[in-house]
């Protein structure tokens, strides 16, 4: 990924926090004949295991473009790439104060993304596969008034639901955040950009403001 030093992101626990918060990612490898495959799926990140941290997941078994690797073995790694996106809006140069003062300015789009490299192995262990669906299903459950557990279903019929997937171990090699959020532009050029999304309809655009103001004060406080 491309990323210009203003906009570039390298705290670890501010990138797995990222992970969390926006755990569906785009799991991205190649297929048995080398064409690219990619499934949208979401992730549980385990921030202590090996060097750099490991993400866990499941995919359809029927989804051979990834799953015709386990052909090649339980021991088999695959090089894989998770791409994880958070809130994005549109900039209009009409938000800028430079704009006024010399018109050299032109439209884009804020965004935060984050790109998790590493091995990935497939399997279909039944304890992995129990263990990693509790996992999710409870963190996606236990702030709920009244959280579903996999309990709550028959459990003969969570058991065929189980050998209808493979599960997804990826061991973290290199991991890369970029929160693209105006932090190349002038003060009075954030400033509008802030201003104008806190005041847009959208949801999305309000999000981005407030991750704007956040780190581009962040910029100020730094020096």
């Amino acid at each position: 990924m491309y990323i210009p030093a203003p906009h570039a992101e390298s705290n670890e626990d501010t990138l797995f926090d990222f992970i969390a918060g926006n755990p569906l990612g785009a799991f991205v490898t190649t297929s048995s004949s080398g064409e690219l495959v990619a499934t949208h799926m979401p992730w549980v990140i385990h921030r202590e295991r090996g060097e750099h941290g490991a993400l866990e997941g499941h995919i359809a078994r029927a989804n051979s473009g990834h799953t015709a690797h386990l052909d090649l073995g339980a021991d088999h790694r695959l090089s894989a790439l998770v791409i994880f996106t958070g809130p994005d809006a549109y900039i209009s140069p009409n938000w800028y104060a430079s704009t006024i003062e010399h018109g050299k300015v032109v439209p884009t789009w804020n965004y935060v993304a984050v790109h998790v490299y590493g091995k990935a192995r497939f399997t279909t262990d039944r304890e992995f596969l129990s263990r990693h669906l509790a996992q999710l299903v409870s963190l996606h459950e236990s702030a709920r008034p009244t959280p579903w557990s996999l309990s709550d279903a028959p459990r003969e019929y969570i058991e065929r639901q189980m050998q209808a997937i493979v599960g997804v171990e990826l061991a973290i090699e290199r991991i890369e955040g970029k929160w693209k959020m105006s932090q190349n532009r002038p003060a009075q050029d954030v400033a509008g950009v802030v201003d104008n999304l806190r005041s847009s309809p959208v949801p999305e655009d309000r999000a981005v403001a407030e991750i704007v103001a956040a780190r581009n004060q962040a910029r100020l406080d730094n020096g």
